[in-house]
Parts: structure tokens; C-alpha cells; sequence
């Protein structure tokens, strides 16, 4: 009777044993599971980038940086933002947007063009006018004095010329601005031209473009009658590099594109510094 039970109280502990080294042959031994294979995107071999002629230069610098980190090149179409979005509503081709305000890309996002998109930074109006500003020009009111001739940006075409429409009517001038304007153009590198070369006696254009221009004076808009706005980017739908288009949008608003930003004179968004409407 002794032998039997001590029999069986072997059997139990061996079969207690055996389930213990299996239970523990599944739950330790990982080596030998499938290992998860990590994609990596592939970034397409270039893009092409609708940007307001005002961006010019920190755009260009960021171009070669993002083909430096991801292998992409990227193509520009510089020129008006409404010139940009009419070409991009004929062509249905492209990949990202920006434009010189939020106006525009929300114009083409009400279009269906933008499926993503970020803000960047600020881009602020300024009084510009001759070196020797012939017509002693010190405020936005003396744009309206007699004899002035003013060139301005054509409202339909670009950016600066909407801003600066809008600057003249919310502070009362606007009629008579334009009894002064002489020649309307399409980019706010047309107006540098004419004041540069004293072919008129002053603008509004962009602060960013004009700080340090040979034969510009700058004259600042105080902030309670300027219109300072936000410059957008945006990834277009009908784009066939969808996450090359989008990581493009997203490097525009990393710390290393606006480091480039601010050194062409665009304050890096958002800045309570800014009021913006």
C-alpha cells in the first residue's frame, strides 16, 4: 500500500515537472519568432512646389536641405499666389502650395486642392519708397498727399496687393490711394524695380523682400493699422507623392526651415509678438 502511494507521488510531481519546462519552452525562448521587418519610406526622386515669388530665397535654401535629408529634389514654380492657383486649377499637377497668406490656401483648400497643412511664419507690410524719398513720405495718410505717384501690387495677382488694398481700407484711404497709383504690377519683385529706380514714389510691400535692398528706404506700419499675416504650406490632393509631398510640408515648419525663415526676416509662427486677425 506504501509502495502505491509513493508511486503515484512520484508520477504527480514528474507530470508537475514536464508542464513546468513546457509552460516555460513557450513563454522564454523569443529567439525563434518571426521578426518584425521595419519599412522605411521611400521618398520620391523630386516634387514640385508652388511658392509665392516673396519666398524666394529661404525657399530655395530650404529646397537643397530637404533633398540633403531625404533625397528629394524639389522644383519650384515661383510667381503671384493667385497666378499659382490658377495654374494649379488648369493643371491638376503639383504637390505642395505656398502662398504668400492664409487666404489663398484656404481659397484651394475650399477648391478640394490642400489635404494637409501647417503654418509657418509672418509676412509683414511695410511702406517702401526711394532712397531720398523724393515725396517725404513718413506715414500711410501721406500716401494719399497730392503728386504722389504710387505703384502697388495688382490685388487680383499677387498676395502684397490684397494686403495692401486691404491696409488702405481699414484705415480709410483706399479711394484715395488709388486716385494716386500710377502702374499696378503682379509680383512684389516688379514693385522693388519701380521704387528702386525711383520710377514711383512709393508702396507696400512685403518687409522681408526690402530690408537691405540698395536704394530702399523701409518705413515701418505701426501695428494697430497694418495687416500682418501668416504664411501657409499645404500638401495638394491630386499630388502623386502624397508622403513625400506631406514630409515637404512638415520640414517647412521644423526648427531648421524656420532658423531659415528668420534669417530672410520672416518671425518664425506662432509669436504673440504678432497680432494677426
Amino acid at each position: 500500500m506504501k509502495a502505491r502511494r509513493l508511486l503515484a507521488l512520484v508520477l504527480i510531481v514528474a507530470m508537475i515537472t514536464s508542464l513546468s519546462m513546457l509552460a516555460g519552452c513557450g513563454s522564454d525562448d523569443s529567439s525563434d519568432a518571426p521578426a518584425v521587418q521595419e519599412t522605411e519610406t521611400e521618398y520620391a526622386d523630386s516634387i514640385m512646389v508652388y511658392s509665392g515669388a516673396g519666398m524666394r530665397k529661404p525657399m530655395d535654401e530650404i529646397g537643397l536641405l530637404f533633398q540633403e535629408e531625404y533625397g528629394t529634389e524639389v522644383v519650384y514654380n515661383y510667381a503671384g499666389s493667385n497666378a499659382l492657383l490658377s495654374q494649379m486649377e488648369l493643371t491638376q499637377e503639383g504637390d505642395v502650395y505656398m502662398p504668400g497668406e492664409t487666404y489663398y490656401l484656404e481659397v484651394a483648400d475650399e477648391k478640394g486642392f490642400i489635404d494637409y497643412q501647417q503654418m509657418v511664419c509672418y509676412h509683414i507690410p511695410v511702406i517702401t519708397v526711394p532712397k531720398d524719398n523724393p515725396a517725404g513720405i513718413q506715414t500711410l495718410e501721406d500716401l494719399t498727399n497730392p503728386d504722389v505717384k504710387l505703384v502697388w501690387g495688382d490685388p487680383e495677382a499677387a498676395a502684397i496687393g490684397k494686403v495692401a488694398d486691404k491696409i488702405a481700407e481699414q484705415n480709410g484711404i483706399k479711394d484715395a490711394v488709388w486716385e494716386n497709383i500710377v502702374a499696378t504690377v503682379p509680383t512684389m519683385n516688379e514693385l522693388i524695380v519701380y521704387i528702386s529706380e525711383s520710377q514711383a514714389d512709393a508702396t507696400i510691400n512685403w518687409g522681408d523682400v526690402v530690408y537691405g535692398v540698395e536704394n530702399i528706404l523701409v518705413i515701418d506700419i505701426p501695428k494697430e493699422q497694418n495687416a500682418i499675416k501668416v504664411i501657409p504650406v499645404g500638401s495638394l490632393t491630386f499630388s502623386e507623392e502624397k508622403e513625400t509631398a506631406e514630409a515637404f510640408v512638415d520640414f517647412c515648419a521644423s526648427e531648421e526651415a524656420l532658423e531659415i525663415f528668420e534669417s530672410y526676416g520672416f518671425p518664425a509662427y506662432p509669436d504673440p509678438a504678432y497680432e494677426v486677425e
